[in-house]
C-alpha cells in the first residue's frame, strides 16, 4: 500500500490500521502522536482507525531536553 508519511511517498506492508503500520514501522518513542489525512488519531483508536491507499499520515515524537530559563538568542545567520 502506499501511504505519504511525513511528506514522503512510502510503500508499506498491507497495514489495514494505524497499529499495524506503527508496528511496521518499529515505532520505539515513548512519546509520539499520529495524525492521518490532518485529524489526529487517540491511541485508543489506533486499532480502529483503517489505512487507504494515498492517505497522509504525520508521525511526530516528543523531544525532551534544553534548559529552563531565558530562550536561545535566533540564529542571525
Amino acid at each position: 500500500m502506499r501511504l505519504i508519511i511525513n511528506g514522503e511517498e512510502k510503500n508499506v506492508s498491507s497495514c489495514a490500521n494505524v497499529n499495524e503500520l506503527v508496528k511496521e514501522l518499529d515505532i520505539q518513542a515513548p512519546h509520539f502522536a499520529v495524525a492521518v489525512n490532518l485529524e489526529v488519531i487517540s491511541r485508543s483508536n489506533y486499532e480502529s482507525t483503517r489505512l487507504n491507499e494515498g492517505d497522509k499520515v504525520e508521525i511526530v515524537h516528543a523531544v525532551g531536553g534544553g534548559t529552563a530559563g531565558e530562550a536561545p538568542e535566533p540564529d542571525k545567520n
